[in-house]
């Protein structure tokens, strides 16, 4: 079986752009919002829409791969594994917080 080998992050850094990670620079009240004023469920609202995009974006150009319109088919391939990536990425996410919340619930009080 043939491994294949790492694709480097300059071949994707001008198609995919990376999102910026910032910490917060602080925390206001009991809420825990940052000073920007965005709260954590406006980020993963932004998230989730993001994730609808792109994967509305990966249908279009699956649709235009199939009817010969797209003349790039590597488009298709980079936006399709984006959508990929991004949905592993929300189902862990989800996974995760399920889990929390369960630990949470069986706390002894």
């Amino acid at each position: 079986m043939a491994l294949i080998p790492p694709v480097g992050m300059g071949s994707i850094s001008a198609s995919m752009p990376m999102p910026s990670v910032t910490a917060p620079s602080s925390t206001t009240g009991a809420t825990g919002a940052s000073g920007s004023g965005a709260s954590f469920g406006d980020a993963i609202g932004n998230a989730l829409d993001s994730l609808q995009a792109s994967q509305t974006k990966a249908d279009d150009l699956a649709r235009d791969a199939a009817t010969g319109k797209l003349k790039n088919v590597e488009e298709y391939l980079l936006a399709a594994t984006d959508a990929q990536l991004g949905t592993q990425l929300t189902v862990a996410v989800r996974n995760r917080a399920v889990e929390s919340f369960n630990e949470i619930m069986r706390m002894q009080v």
